[in-house]
């Protein structure tokens, strides 16, 4: 079958992989997709052999992968592999492989979702006709990326934004921010705006509160998914300390979303992608995340000029990597 190529999505926690064909007018059509647990297989060149089974050969392949990419490796941050274009090339045959970022790669992904793929958190007031777009994920951890917009075109800008110095406003955040320091030393947003960061607020709050954490709590935090159950009692308003930190979690992802807004000048828009913002959208839309958005005193008539979405639909990354290796061809 000609025009096939592979793309993925390789995260902490989990690696989607997904084999499509190009069509006429580069359309893609999508052949087969499978999640794997990312530490499932010892290497990604394994990962990827064993989705292509069947003797499949793929025309280009494109991923993307956490961490810089550095002459075609990247050393993942959360995860515990050695990424290499040259292996992977190597492990499919020789095969023309392409590592790119992974926010790099839900960046590229999020122009081709549709309407009903995406929710309005903030609808801009105003806005240009182009512009620079802003992407933010949270997850395992926290991801930063933009699309720069020249010339009709849209082109990837890579960060390691989510590991600069967590900068807290108020004087709870302080606190938050001293209590993380004794902990880790340097703390980053991907401390706060992560999985294992609304398990580090909520930590906080509930040492800070002296309200005794309820047995029900105790055992589903112990059995599960420690952001999971708190982010849960949060939204079912079944405990107050969780329902402050989630509204905690998103006061500062609000604050966060500006600050890379300003630094990008999105007026193309904002997009928060990743597995926590769809599964919190109630939360999000409650007000704490666009007050935060909104509250940069004298550049908030320039927010205002740039909407923020949630991408709804969890393949974003991947879909972006498909078309970042139909362009390969």
């Amino acid at each position: 079958m000609a025009g096939l190529i592979l793309a993925g999505d390789v995260g902490g926690t989990k690696t989607e992989l997904g084999l499509y064909q190009v069509a006429a007018g580069r359309a893609l059509q999508l052949v087969c997709q499978h999640r794997y647990s990312t530490l499932q297989f010892k290497t990604l060149e394994d990962t990827c052999v064993d989705f292509l089974s069947d003797g499949v050969k793929v025309d280009a392949a494109c991923l993307g992968v956490p961490g810089p990419i550095i002459d075609g490796v990247a050393q993942a941050t959360n995860v515990p592999w050695v990424l290499s274009q040259a292996k992977l090339s190597a492990a499919l045959g020789g095969t023309p492989v392409r590592l790119i970022n992974d926010l790099a790669a839900t960046a590229y992904g999020v122009m081709y979702l549709t309407s009903t793929e995406v929710a309005v958190l903030h609808p801009a007031e105003n806005p240009p006709a182009h512009g620079n777009i802003a992407v933010l994920a949270a997850g395992t951890g926290l991801g930063e990326s933009a699309l720069v917009y020249e010339n009709g075109s849209y082109y990837a800008v890579a960060s390691e934004g989510g590991h600069v110095d967590f900068a807290p406003r108020g004087e709870e955040q302080i606190e938050l921010l001293r209590h993380l320091e004794k902990q880790f030393g340097h703390v980053s947003y991907e401390r706060v705006l992560s999985g294992p960061g609304i398990a580090n607020i909520y930590r906080f709050l509930r040492d800070r509160s002296r309200i005794a954490e309820p047995a029900w709590l105790t055992d589903q935090i112990a059995t599960g998914d420690h952001a999971a159950a708190v982010s849960d009692a949060a939204l079912k308003k079944s405990d107050p300390v969780c329902v402050h930190a989630l509204e905690m979690f998103c006061d500062i992802y609000g604050a966060e979303a500006a600050n890379l807004a300003l630094k990008v000048l999105a007026f193309g828009g904002v997009f928060l992608g990743g597995g926590i913002a769809p599964k919190i959208l109630p939360m999000l839309t409650g007000g704490a995340f666009v007050k935060a958005f909104l509250s940069k005193g004298r550049l908030n008539e320039i927010l205002k000029r740039m909407e923020v979405r949630v991408a709804l639909n969890p393949a974003a990354g991947l879909i972006g990597a498909a078309h970042r290796a139909a362009a390969m061809l």
